[in-house]
């Protein structure tokens, strides 16, 4: 099934997720649909906000690259990043590990073309469900630690234009009020 993304100013943006407690083949399906929508959209994250379900489960697939250097453990263990991606978080719980914090440029499926600097801590503890309900904990870094972060940000009604820091806010102003607009406009017409 194709999956529509939510844009901003979408009201279930802000929407904190429900608490999954039903592990079965309907989840699984949404998973592997967002799975799809993230990929058409070409992201590596997508929030269930941005498809337009208010419930506490994400997906990722982060590549492991020179460009998107993090390292990870999954249960205490190491697998190659692309045995484990894609995968989908449900009921995730963050916490910070201490790191330093690192500015990095996001940017949000749910804001197209729309990019700006965030800080975030470097390195989290994310204790999660995956779609069988099977419980894991997973320590990262870098690109995927952040990418954890936005979509956990996503289920709990938080965006990414929130904690993008003044100076890129300010550079991107006149486009999030065009999409704004735009939203509006879509929402009337299809509400």
């Amino acid at each position: 099934m194709s999956l529509r993304v939510t844009q901003y100013n979408e009201p279930i943006l802000r929407e904190p997720g429900e608490e999954i407690e039903v592990f079965d083949d309907t989840l699984a399906e949404l998973c592997d649909d967002m799975v799809d929508a993230m990929y058409d959209s070409e992201g590596i994250g997508l929030a269930a906000q941005q498809i337009g379900k208010a419930l506490q489960l994400c997906v990722i697939d982060v590549p492991q690259s020179r460009d998107s250097d993090f390292q990870f453990t999954l249960d205490g263990k190491s697998p190659p990043a692309e045995l484990i991606m894609p995968m989908a978080l449900i009921n995730p719980k963050i916490e910070v590990l201490p790191s330093l914090e690192t500015v990095y440029e996001e940017g949000c499926l749910s804001f197209p073309g729309i990019n700006g600097n965030v800080r975030r801590p470097d390195k989290i503890r994310v204790s999660f469900k995956d779609h069988q309900g099977d419980s894991h904990v997973m320590e990262c870094n870098g690109l995927l630690g952040r990418c954890v972060q936005h979509e956990v940000d996503h289920l709990n009604g938080v965006l990414f234009i929130d904690r993008m820091d003044e100076e890129s806010l300010k550079g991107v102003e006149s486009r999030i009020k065009k999409l704004k607009k735009q939203t509006q406009k879509f929402l009337k017409k299809n509400g």
